[in-house]
């Protein structure tokens, strides 16, 4: 998912050359990784708890002028502040500190995510939920950035690994919680966001500060990640800007593809005749598990990443089309698996083809600018439906053609790869 996504060195240039700074055993070692992932998967609450109980919410606030636009938009406002935040996360964490910042964000998480409880404006609960984004962003780049300081080498690809397991398996767990909550009422499931109350303080007393480390371990550190590392000065350059434009380009795109069914499927479900909620998270959960089953497919393909987009977005558009086709509550869910074991190896593949794109020096800006154009990529996806529904004239319809929309791109991706001249590099 989303939230918590990582660039992670090659397993097969790290070593464990250079020792971690802290002890990698015992209770307190487990404490702590435990708290990392666990603030690593607060982003994912943020972002799919609430899907389930959208339909509620557009019944709730009916009467309200653009109902239709601004509720879903409850759903993916934080995605915009991470949009906006991203490219300037790493220099605020720099500045503020890692663990002052973690542990202040993860108390205004819970103050921002209960907000909609005491709050009866539409605008408003918006507000909220943008303050919410704000507070996900420095709380995902700080978890990230604790494991690049606690570990080293291989336990470091190890960690950012696991985060990304996490975060990806834990969205099953709260669509199925969201719907199971949400069906004593949309606003119950609010109350979730408190459980960041309980890992403020455990943060605060088991998390370390962070150590500096002085330039010769960080150049190890450099050197066992399979980085370029030059202890001397390096002459000012351009950054590359013109090789990242077009995966970020296609990374936005590639985030309404991958947005499509945890902020549709209810209202799909719904338009078919499924009203409980917790069926419905259900069977968005069930949608998610494929989305795990996609990353972990992609880890173990072990190919390069820019010859296997085309076939990605293929499967991407035709769990597209089954969805599209579908007349019951059964094929759409089989579609929407299609889709999420597509998407699931979809943003992993985009994510290593930026990352080959970019030097060691570039990595920080470089990445700052993917999440960018992978979180505004969601953040207008069901703007994009929205239009598109209007225009098809239902929601099924806007899916068919955001399918034939990525059709396209995989065919276009494989006309390049064919036109490409055999040992180029990403283009």
């Amino acid at each position: 998912m989303p939230g918590s996504v990582s660039p992670t060195p090659p397993s097969a240039t790290v070593d464990d050359a250079a020792p971690s700074p802290l002890a990698v055993s015992g209770p307190a070692h487990l404490l702590r990784v435990t708290l990392l992932m666990a603030g690593s998967c607060l982003p994912i609450l943020g972002a799919v708890l609430i899907a389930p109980v959208l339909p509620k919410m557009q019944d709730h606030f009916a009467s309200t002028p653009g109902a239709k636009a601004l509720v879903p938009l409850a759903l993916t406002v934080p995605a915009l502040s991470l949009a906006l935040l991203a490219p300037f996360a790493g220099v605020i964490v720099d500045r503020l500190g890692r663990k002052r910042l973690l542990v202040v964000t993860t108390v205004l998480y819970a103050v921002f995510g209960t907000a909609p409880l005491w709050l009866d404006s539409l605008g408003a609960i918006i507000a909220s939920r943008a303050l919410v984004g704000v507070a996900e962003a420095a709380i995902m780049t700080c978890c990230t950035t604790l494991i690049g300081d606690y570990y080293t080498g291989h336990r470091r690809v190890k960690y950012l690994a696991l985060q990304t397991m996490c975060a990806s398996a834990s969205a099953t767990v709260f669509f199925v919680l969201g719907g199971a909550v949400g069906a004593a009422g949309w606003k119950v499931p609010f109350w979730v966001y408190a459980v960041s109350l309980a890992l403020a303080p455990l943060m605060a007393s088991a998390l370390p500060r962070p150590a500096a480390r002085a330039a010769t371990d960080e150049a190890t550190d450099a050197a066992t990640a399979g980085d370029t590392y030059e202890a001397t000065p390096r002459l000012q350059r351009p950054f590359p800007w013109r090789q990242l434009a077009g995966i970020s380009a296609l990374t936005f795109f590639g985030a309404m593809v991958f947005y499509t069914v945890p902020v549709e499927m209810a209202y799909l479900l719904d338009d078919l005749g499924v009203e409980n909620s917790g069926v419905i998270g259900l069977a968005t959960a069930i949608a998610s598990a494929a989305t795990v089953g996609g990353a972990i497919a992609f880890a173990r393909l072990k190919r390069a990443p820019d010859p296997m987009l085309p076939a990605v977005f293929a499967i991407c558009a035709v769990g597209f089309g089954v969805m599209f086709l579908a007349e019951n509550a059964p094929l759409l869910v089989a579609g929407a698996v299609v889709n999420c074991l597509g998407t699931g190896m979809l943003l992993p593949a985009l994510l290593t083809s930026a990352m080959s794109r970019l030097a060691f020096e570039d990595r920080g800006r470089g990445t700052g600018l993917w999440t960018a154009a992978f979180f505004g990529g969601e953040f207008v996806c069901p703007l994009v439906l929205l239009a598109l529904e209007a225009w098809m004239g239902s929601l099924v319809g806007a899916v068919g053609v955001l399918g034939l929309a990525a059709a396209l791109a995989a065919a276009g991706l494989w006309t390049a790869a064919r036109q490409r001249p055999r040992g180029a590099g990403p283009q």
